[in-house]
């Protein structure tokens, strides 16, 4: 330690730097200066910062820190790091330190075929779509409670509905959209105390789409959902309280326990407005507000619609074939889209020249199959892609602050936040995967 906190016999090599915080005061070190080795890497900082904790409290357990220099993470050694951003030597260094990213690689959940979509925006379940043709339920990230069956073609896009005040609180309801052209609405009983196993036959079943229907996303309100296909256009569908649009059909023959065969009626919807525009497969929907729904298309383009209207007010040919979008970041605005040649772009419609990409992430090496933001944070944001890897962006720094190669190189196809400190991924391997205890600051 002490080696490194005075570079041995060679001053040249040597910087002044003080270490600064916004952390608690608990894990903030003495504002003094001293001098450093040019030669450390951010490791070695780390060891130091947690040196001058530990020599103020002796019960300090360790934290691993990264390091902010002009808003930049170090990621190399810091004589180059200072070389390359042309920070002199010559006078005091103020370094930034934050707590580092570290995951928690949790026990994979198995599945039959690969994993094509998650949900994690309820808190005690994670919603999983697979290329079987069923969903499924996990309780606490865990244990498979429900097992949702009726589709005969993969689960391409799955969306927890968020309840409304008309609603039985007890009562979880679900949208599936599949390869087989069809969406389908779920009720489930979501009783904490139920603790085996529940096959689950849908509520009702949409049809409409000409194509496998490729996303699906719901209004913040609860009772709308809108669909992204193949046969590009975008359909609106009305997942509320019945209504005259919901058609009894003929009644179904479904096995009992007992051997036997009992008859049940099943509602039909039909899509109560279509969105034109996309010349291509819609891959990827958000609804943001009930008047703006924004999609992402094979065409290249971006588009935000006005539900009222039916026409897009927003039109971004990003140049390239988009495979997913998010909106969120600062003030809720900003638009995240990702698709074939690897590059995360992030726009901001807020502004005049919004052809012309905010920020650019540009670490993975294959298709970008998803990314979202973070819901409580503006500055954060994940993307998963093709060459098997999950990413946590900041973008403050533009930095990645942490990957996570859970799914052993095999495709990723899917990824989402779940309680705000977990990241869920599902991927060619068969497996949900769950990185937790990710420390977002």
């Amino acid at each position: 330690m002490v080696g490194m906190m005075n570079g041995g016999v060679d001053d040249a090599r040597l910087v002044e730097v003080r270490f600064v915080t916004k952390l608690p005061s608990s894990l903030k070190v003495p504002m003094t200066s001293m001098k450093l080795s040019t030669k450390l890497v951010r490791a070695e900082l780390s060891e130091i910062v947690n040196y001058l904790l530990l020599s103020m409290d002796s019960e300090f357990k360790q934290i691993a820190f990264d390091f902010i220099v002009n808003g930049e993470f170090i990621r190399i050694p810091l004589e180059e790091f200072l070389l390359r951003n042309g920070i002199s030597t010559e006078r005091v260094l103020e370094i930034e330190y934050v707590k580092a990213v570290v995951p928690r690689e949790d026990d994979p959940l198995p599945h039959d075929d690969w994993v094509s979509a998650v949900d994690g925006s309820h808190p005690s379940f994670i919603a999983s779509g697979c290329y079987d043709g069923y969903a499924r339920l996990w309780k606490e990230g865990y244990q498979c409670s429900h097992v949702l069956e009726g589709h005969s073609g993969a689960i391409s896009s799955i969306c927890i509905i968020k309840e409304n005040d008309s609603r039985n609180s007890n009562n979880l309801h679900i949208v599936t959209a599949s390869k087989d052209r069809d969406l389908k609405l779920w009720q489930i009983n979501a009783d904490s105390t139920i603790d085996h196993l529940t096959k689950v036959r849908s509520l009702k079943t949409f049809h409409g789409h000409t194509g496998s229907v490729q996303c699906v996303s719901g209004v913040p309100s609860g009772d709308m959902v809108c669909s992204g296909s193949w046969d590009s256009s975008i359909k609106l569908w009305n997942v509320g309280d019945e209504t005259e649009d919901d058609l009894v059909i003929k009644k179904r023959k479904v096995h009992t326990i007992g051997g036997g065969l009992n008859e049940e009626s099943h509602l039909e919807g039909t899509s109560i407005s279509t969105l034109k525009g996309h010349t291509e497969c819609v891959s990827a929907v958000v609804w943001t507000e009930r008047e703006t729904i924004y999609s992402a298309s094979f065409d290249h383009s971006v588009k935000r619609w006005d539900v009222q209207t039916g026409k897009h007010t927003w039109n971004l040919a990003s140049g390239k074939l988009l495979r997913c979008i998010d909106v969120g970041g600062e003030s809720s605005a900003l638009v995240a889209a990702g698709g074939a040649d690897s590059i995360i772009r992030v726009w901001d419609p807020r502004k005049p020249d919004t052809l012309t990409p905010t920020f650019k992430f540009m670490s993975h090496s294959s298709w970008i199959s998803a990314c979202k933001w973070h819901k409580s944070s503006w500055y954060h944001l994940l993307s998963s892609s093709y060459d098997g890897k999950v990413m946590l962006w900041d973008i403050r720094t533009l930095c990645c602050l942490a990957v996570m190669d859970s799914h052993s190189g095999e495709k990723v196809l899917c990824a989402d936040w779940w309680k705000d400190d977990s990241i869920i991924s599902g991927g060619a391997d068969s497996k949900l995967s769950i990185s937790s205890r990710i420390s977002i600051s």
